[in-house]
């Protein structure tokens, strides 16, 4: 099985979750799921990327094993809970990385680290444009039937999901609470970011354009660089080995 496919679930508690722990590495990766995704996504990647580094998957209310708990429906309530749920972790030193919503919401919650004094080691942002571009959408207020054909457009979930009537209406309404926060996120005013800052983007992704892609470099006074792959808005699940590669050059 490839990096960045759905695969077994296993757990170490509710928000963090530690696949393939690697408690002899020297470094720590977060990693935060797309909208209506998952901690298994990742699932892969701490196997492949293990010993050398010790990834953690967030998993958010309301999917999997916590689906029975309310959904945190915006970008800065989740950033709020993960700070107090991962500070316990920077005992080495931590990059993170997200996915579409994913990257705004391990952007805040590097933000929230950097006001308490702790740096990240590196933020990769994937498959999002940045912060400072805003756009008015409003997929999360369609109905199901527009939000499945969405979902649908971005070959972001498993078709075996969709065409599972009683499946898709458990996932739906977190999939909705997960669009409504990325459509709705506005970032508070701020200092910059000091941490090396790289943008991961597929070069036919429809909700991403390079330009906006590229702006990210405007949210960090660290470093940064622009990684683009062949593919749309989960190029990620084709371009794995590359994406691994450019990851492992990155945290060393």
């Amino acid at each position: 099985m490839t990096a960045f496919t759905t695969s077994t679930n296993a757990g170490t508690g509710a928000w963090v979750r530690r696949f393939h722990p690697a408690p002899e590495a020297p470094h720590r990766m977060v990693c935060f799921p797309h909208g209506g995704g998952s901690a298994s996504f990742y699932f892969p990647v701490a196997r492949a990327l293990a010993p050398d580094v010790d990834v953690l998957a967030i998993q958010y209310p309301g999917r999997q094993d916590r689906r029975h708990e309310p959904c945190v429906d915006s970008v800065h309530g989740l950033a709020d809970a993960l700070v107090e749920e991962l500070r316990d972790w920077f005992d080495r030193p931590v990059s993170f990385f997200g996915h579409s919503l994913g990257a705004s919401v391990a952007y805040e919650v590097a933000r929230r680290f950097e006001q308490r004094g702790q740096v990240l080691h590196h933020l990769f942002v994937s498959g999002r444009r940045a912060p400072s571009i805003v756009r008015d959408e409003r997929v999360h207020l369609l109905d199901d039937e527009g939000l499945i054909e969405d979902i649908t457009r971005l070959s972001g979930t498993d078709s075996r999901v969709l065409g599972d009537p009683h499946i898709l209406r458990m996932v739906l309404p977190s999939i909705r609470a997960d669009y409504r926060a990325a459509e709705t996120y506005r970032p508070a005013p701020g200092p910059l970011l000091s941490c090396p800052l790289t943008a991961l983007t597929g070069d036919d992704d429809p909700r991403v354009t390079l330009d906006e892609a590229r702006a990210w470099a405007e949210h960090s006074a660290g470093p940064f660089d622009l990684k683009v792959f062949s593919g749309g808005h989960f190029y990620l699940n084709a371009q794995a080995p590359a994406v691994l590669s450019a990851l492992r050059a990155r945290l060393g």
